[in-house]
């Protein structure tokens, strides 16, 4: 192909008086740069130019780009439709523009292109040409992904526990908040089970830190097994205390679910020398169920379920408190 070179075809401005007037010079220019330069006449939606550093890039050779449907047909069909429909609505309008997509390579890889276009007009106003350069940006792409990753890794963290892997605090009092307003518009129970590891500070002076943190894992993974269903939420609600937000749940299934819980962790038989209620790891634990009205605090529901659970320890401990059971 010949590179129709003047000064409308690829510049909106005139050429510098330094580079003089020779098309040689401006092939030249053009074609030993990484952006790949190409141009398409409006009227037979086909490639006047196409630059040679095509076929380096994307292995198919500078004659084979004849018309917009090659074009189109090397989009990666999850980015074709939306691409060309940008493309073409933007050109229609006059407006210049840019689009990211892959661009599928002739040995079936795809590359990151970035396409900045500029429409011509001519004096009616009518659409000329389109002029433009494919830029590669495949390794933009890729740190863009790398980057995306290590913030999702980092937002997992930053709502997980260091030491069990349960969700944390501020996880619990997010889904909390959220669940509340939930449950509210949809007058649907909501229920929370709060636990507490009975007597587990004597548990840490006789057996020591690293065995009360091997106390605590456990304990994590009995509880996420008793709470086990999709939108259930186990957190460690803080120290040795841990909780379970259960939406959509009754007071019989989350009384249920708190006894399933006490089991678990009776079930786990961790020796406790200093126990008073028992020569093995338990819980007390409180709960709580609610149908959010319109004036009600989440505050006060989480001081409830408080309650329960200073009724569970005042009663002798390893025990279950509800609204059934008080």
């Amino acid at each position: 192909m010949n590179l129709p070179l003047n000064n409308e075809a690829f510049s909106v401005r005139q050429p510098l008086g330094e580079l003089g007037d020779d098309p040689a010079l401006y092939k030249t220019l053009l074609e030993s740069t990484l952006a790949i330069p190409w141009k398409i006449d409006w009227a037979s939606m086909r490639f006047a130019y196409i630059g040679p550093q095509i076929e380096p890039l994307l292995g198919w050779a500078q004659d084979s780009w004849v018309s917009v449907e090659d074009w189109t047909s090397r989009i990666h069909p999850d980015d074709r439709d939306y691409v060309v429909n940008f493309c073409v609505s933007q050109s229609l309008a006059g407006i210049d523009h840019e689009a990211d997509y892959r661009a599928l390579t002739k040995d079936k890889g795809y590359v990151w292109i970035r396409d900045v276009v500029h429409v011509v007009r001519n004096e009616a106003g009518e659409v000329e040409s389109l002029i433009g350069f494919m830029f590669d940006i495949s390794e933009r792409k890729r740190i863009e992904h790398e980057l995306l990753k290590m913030q999702k890794k980092l937002e997992a963290l930053s709502f997980e526990d260091g030491l069990t892997g349960s969700a944390n605090r501020r996880l619990f009092d997010q889904r909390l908040a959220a669940e509340w307003k939930s449950a509210r518009a949809a007058q649907e129970p909501l229920s929370m089970v709060l636990l507490d590891i009975d007597h587990f500070k004597q548990y840490n002076d006789f057996y020591g830190h690293v065995q009360g943190d091997e106390c605590l894992m456990k304990v994590a993974a009995a509880l996420g097994l008793a709470g086990s269903r999709l939108r259930d939420l186990v957190a460690r609600y803080g120290g040795e205390e841990f909780a379970l937000l259960l939406p959509d749940t009754d007071e019989a299934e989350a009384l249920a679910i708190a006894e399933k819980c006490r089991e678990a962790v009776e079930a786990l038989q961790i020796p406790h020398a200093r126990s008073g209620c028992g020569a093995v790891v338990t819980v007390s634990v409180g709960v709580g169920t609610v149908i959010p009205p319109d004036d009600g605090q989440v505050r006060h529901f989480c001081e409830a379920v408080d309650k329960r659970l200073y009724a569970a320890k005042q009663a002798g401990r390893n025990r279950v408190v509800s609204t059934f059971s008080a």
